[in-house]
C-alpha cells in the first residue's frame, strides 16, 4: 500500500491510497467468505456452501464490489497512520481506479486533529486578583440578615416605599392580557425595583382594597421582543399593606444567626465566608483567563467537525433550560430578542473558543506527560456512585468504558489547568 497526503486546510486532509495485487488478495478472500454464506446452492444449506463451490455461482460484479469494499475498510485507518494523521470522524472515501485482482486507488478525506503550536505557557502575563473583603461587603450581608429577621405588621394606611404589598395584577397590551404579565397574591417590596420603572412607584399612595390602573411603557431594551418599548396597562388590586421593620443589627441578632455571642463574632464569620467565596470565584476566573491567554499565544486551528459538535451541545443546553421554564427554543429566541441567525453567529464564537481551549489543554497535557492513575479514576467513580446512589440510570452509566474514559480525560484536564496555574503563580 502506498499513500500520498494533500493538505486541504489546517484541519482537513485528503489521502490518496494505492493498493496492489498483494493488498487486494486478502480482501478478495474475505469477500468470497462473506458472499458464500449468503448464496443459495442446490444441495447445500444456506451458510454452509464451501467457498470453492460458491465462487462458481457468485456474480463477478458482486465479488468485485465486495472486494473493494473490504479493501477500503481494512486499509483506510492504516493509511492515515502512515500519513501520521488522526481523523476525527470516519473518512469520506471515493474510489478513483479499480482493476480487479491487480490494483485499486481511492481518496480518503477527513477532518483531523490539527498541528498545534503552543506559546510560552509559563509566562502568560495573567495576574490573580486579591480576594479582598470590604466593610461594605460585610454590611451588605448584615442588612440581608436583618431583612430575613424583619417583622411584618398589617397596616391600614397608604403604601409607601419599603412596605411589602400583596397584589393581584393583570398586564394588557392592546387590550389583551400578555404572557407572563399576570399574578395573584404576589408579594412585592416597594422600592426593590423588581418590576419595570413606574410599577412600584405607581402603587405608593394606595391603600388596601384599592383597584387602579397603571399605564406604563416597557423599556426599549426589554428582553421580550413583543414588549420592548410597548405601551401597556396593568390592572392592579392592592389586597394588603405590610409595614416591614428590619431587625436591629446588634448582639441579639447575632445570637439568632448561629453560635455567636456578639456582633463582632458574626462579622468575623461573615468576613471569613466572603473571603472563601471570593477566593473560589477569583480562582475560577484566574483559570479562565489563563486558558484564554494560552489560546491567544498559541496557533490552534479549530476543525469544523468539532465546532459543529460543540454548537449542538450549546443548543441542547439552551433547549433544556428553555424547556424547564416551559418554553421552546423558538420562545427563548423571541424572549431574548434574537433571530436563529444571530443566535447561531454568537453560539459559533463560543463553540470555537471552547474547541480551541480544549485542544490547547489536551496538547499541553501530552507535552507535560500529565495523566492520572487508574486508582485515582476508580476513587472518583466511587465518589460519583455515592452521589448518584439514588439514580439507577446514572449508576449504570458509570460502568460504561466510554464514560470511565471521559472521567479520566476530565481529571487529566483538571490537572493540566492546575499545572498552568502553578506555573503562572510563581
Amino acid at each position: 500500500m502506498k499513500t500520498k497526503s494533500k493538505k486541504l486546510s489546517d484541519s482537513r486532509v485528503e489521502i490518496t491510497v494505492t493498493l496492489d495485487s498483494n493488498d487486494l488478495k486478502p480482501a478478495r478472500k474475505k469477500a468470497l467468505e462473506k458472499l458464500a454464506k449468503e448464496i443459495k446452492v442446490e444441495g447445500f444449506r444456506k451458510g454452509k456452501v464451501p467457498v470453492e463451490v460458491a465462487k462458481k455461482f457468485i456474480p463477478e460484479n458482486d465479488l468485485n464490489a465486495e472486494t473493494i469494499d473490504f479493501a477500503v475498510r481494512t486499509t483506510v485507518i492504516e493509511a492515515f497512520k502512515q500519513a501520521e494523521k488522526s481523523p476525527l470522524v470516519l473518512p469520506s472515501v471515493n474510489v478513483t481506479k479499480y482493476v480487479p485482482g491487480e490494483m485499486a486507488e481511492y481518496t480518503a478525506t477527513a477532518d483531523i486533529i490539527p498541528e498545534i503550536k503552543l506559546g510560552d505557557y509559563k509566562k502568560l502575563g495573567v495576574k490573580k486578583p486579591e480576594a479582598k473583603v470590604t466593610a461594605k461587603d460585610i454590611d451588605g450581608v448584615l442588612n440581608n440578615l436583618a431583612s430575613s429577621f424583619a417583622e411584618k405588621k398589617v397596616v391600614r394606611r397608604a403604601a409607601k416605599l419599603d412596605d411589602e404589598v400583596i397584589i393581584d395584577f393583570v398586564g394588557k397590551k392592546d387590550g389583551e392580557p400578555f404572557k407572563g404579565g399576570s399574578a395573584k397574591d404576589y408579594h412585592l417590596v416597594l422600592g426593590s425595583k423588581s418590576f419595570i420603572p413606574g410599577f412600584e412607584d405607581g402603587i405608593v399612595g394606595h391603600e388596601s382594597g384599592d383597584k387602579f390602573e397603571l399605564k406604563l411603557t416597557f423599556p426599549k431594551d426589554y428582553g421580550v421582543k413583543d414588549l420592548a418599548g410597548a405601551k401597556t396597562v396593568f390592572e392592579v388590586l392592592l389586597k394588603q399593606v405590610n409595614e416591614v421593620t428590619k431587625a436591629k443589627i446588634d448582639d441579639e441578632m447575632a445570637k439568632k444567626c448561629g453560635p455567636f455571642d456578639t456582633l463582632d463574632a458574626l462579622k468575623a464569620d461573615i468576613k471569613k465566608n466572603l473571603e472563601a467565596q471570593n477566593e473560589h470565584r477569583l480562582g475560577e476566573k484566574f483559570k479562565d483567563e489563563l486558558i484564554k491567554a494560552l489560546v491567544k499565544v498559541s496557533k490552534i486551528p479549530a476543525p469544523e467537525v468539532l465546532i459543529d459538535d460543540q454548537m449542538r451541545v450549546i443548543r441542547d443546553d439552551v433547549s433544556r433550560n428553555a424547556a424547564s421554564q416551559g418554553m421552546s427554543f423558538e420562545d427563548f429566541l423571541e424572549r431574548n430578542n434574537e433571530t436563529a441567525e444571530s443566535w447561531e453567529k454568537e453560539a459559533r464564537k463560543i463553540a470555537e473558543e471552547r474547541v480551541r481551549a480544549s485542544l490547547a489543554l489536551q496538547t499541553l497535557a501530552v507535552e507535560q506527560k500529565i495523566t492520572v492513575s487508574d486508582d485515582l479514576v476508580a476513587a472518583k467513580i466511587a465518589e460519583l456512585k455515592d452521589v448518584y446512589k439514588k439514580s439507577p440510570e446514572a449508576l449504570k452509566s458509570l460502568k460504561d468504558p466510554n464514560v470511565k474514559m471521559d472521567i479520566k480525560n476530565r481529571m487529566i484536564i483538571e490537572n493540566t489547568i492546575d499545572f498552568l496555574v502553578k506555573e503562572n503563580s510563581k
